[in-house]
């Protein structure tokens, strides 16, 4: 193995470890013994277990969230979102668990206060976002605001259950339920 090998390896074994323990019941120690290397090896790599969750949710996944979001060129609003959900549940295994990764920080179960105002700041970001893509599609505009809220709500609580209960959804649940709320 060589040690352009090894970085990816720890990440993987570092992103199971951080799902099957949380982040304060996963150590560096483990993982050196499940990447078959030595600790300083982690710690050439990652200057420290907090540094290495840092990059696994600050790189990888907001990059799975950007990379879903750029796949998606549709006027049809409600087929974007059902399209977005359907890539979501698609995801690999790997990119899975570190979406729910993502997911207990975003919820305040794991990480520190430095990554959860990352995800406050990504969120109130995202709130305008979702407003232009709606307001077009709206019958009645006065009901914007708690239309965009009801739809984040819905895709979060889609999501939560695809990548953290592992639910199954058809394209037709899917669409169905944002149906409800983008009418």
């Amino acid at each position: 193995m060589t040690d352009q090998d090894l970085k990816p390896i720890i990440k993987r074994i570092a992103v199971d470890n951080f799902n099957r323990n949380g982040y304060h019941g996963t150590t560096i120690r483990t993982i050196a013994s499940e990447a078959e290397c030595s600790i300083p090896m982690v710690y050439y790599y990652f200057k420290s277990k907090k540094d290495l969750f840092h990059e696994i949710i600050k790189n990888d996944y907001f990059a799975i969230l950007k990379r879903e979001a750029a796949r998606l060129d549709t006027k049809d609003i409600v087929d974007f979102y059902t399209r977005f959900i359907l890539n979501i549940m698609n995801l690999s295994e790997y990119e899975k668990k570190i979406y729910r990764l993502g997911i207990k920080v975003y919820l305040s179960f794991d990480g520190d206060e430095e990554l959860l105002a990352l995800m406050e700041a990504w969120e109130a970001s995202i709130i305008p976002r979702h407003y232009q893509l709606i307001f077009p599609h709206l019958k009645d505009p006065s009901k914007a605001e708690t239309i965009v809220r009801t739809l984040m709500h819905l895709l979060e609580n889609l999501i939560e259950s695809i990548v953290v209960k592992n639910r199954t959804m058809t394209e037709k649940e899917i669409r169905e339920e944002l149906s409800i709320v983008l009418g």
